[in-house]
């Protein structure tokens, strides 16, 4: 990977972990499932317009990408959150990488190298130290929910990279169209109160919307489907183990939560397991 592909995939994860506390904030203003509709509905709108139609051969490999990356990542993740822990969902979505390295050997056929392996090993290994402690027995439907989406966010990766490349802004904005008439779907079928929560909601709550809008979704997606395109999983797909590292500095800034000995552990065995995956095997002499 150049520097900037690194930089940008150091961004992504940046990014994404301040969202989980917009989408905490959020999911308090609204019901889960119709913000998490109302944030594909504003993307779709602002994109659509503007990039080109998919072809006809790329509709069906979009719709797919939008059902595991929308509706499944995105729906099991938002009511996961609602319910759980913001640091325990963080954790648990960590799982997501590993899936995506797992599912690229046998679907793309990127085994990955020892040195890659041992980085994804020792950043996990950071992830369960962040996991670590009494509270993560508590509450499983929310953690078994965000290993659920953690999941679908790896097969999305995957359909993303098999059938691409796709213009970021492009599969953006029309697995976003895709999705929200699925999402709305399970928000008029499970939640209630959607239309009361436009008129109750407060300065916080649209701030996290717009904060999921275009930070999290437009430049953060935009970013990670551009490195999709041009590096292979066993590179990218670790940087996202960066992101319970951001997601509990996060907490501590905004949410109140302590800086502990464990989160500091952690964090620098994941940002030390994300560095070793990017080094590349030595070339063997002749």
């Amino acid at each position: 990977m150049s520097a900037i592909q690194i930089l940008c995939a150091v961004a992504v994860p940046l990014l994404w972990g301040y969202q989980f506390v917009a989408i905490k904030v959020g999911v308090t203003e609204f019901p889960p499932l119709f913000f998490l509709a109302l944030r594909f509905l504003a993307i779709a709108l602002l994109l659509v317009p503007f990039v080109n139609r998919p072809s006809r051969p790329q509709l069906g490999p979009i719709a797919a990408i939008s059902i595991f990356l929308g509706g499944l990542n995105f729906g099991l993740f938002y009511v996961g959150l609602g319910l759980g822990s913001g640091s325990l969902s963080a954790v648990a979505y960590q799982l997501a990488p590993p899936f995506t390295v797992l599912l690229a050997w046998p679907l793309l056929a990127e085994r990955p190298s020892l040195t890659a392996s041992a980085g994804v090993v020792i950043a996990f290994a950071g992830v369960i130290v962040l996991a670590a402690g009494p509270g993560l027995s508590a509450n499983a439907l929310p953690l078994l929910l965000v290993v659920g989406a953690a999941f679908a966010f790896a097969v999305s990766n995957v359909l993303t990279k098999r059938y691409g490349p796709f213009d970021p802004l492009m599969l953006m904005g029309w697995s976003s169209l895709f999705t929200v008439p699925q999402v709305m779907l399970m928000s008029l079928l499970l939640e209630q109160g959607q239309a009361a929560s436009l008129v109750t909601a407060d300065e916080r709550g649209w701030l996290a919307l717009a904060y999921t809008i275009f930070i999290g979704g437009i430049v953060g997606f935009g970013l990670w489907f551009w490195l999709i395109a041009r590096c292979s999983m066993g590179r990218v797909a670790p940087f996202g183990l960066l992101l319970p590292v951001f997601a509990l500095i996060s907490s501590v800034l905004f949410l109140g939560d302590r800086m502990t000995p464990k989160l500091i552990v952690g964090g620098l065995l994941a940002i030390s397991g994300v560095a070793i995956t990017q080094i590349r095997p030595s070339a063997r002499p002749v």
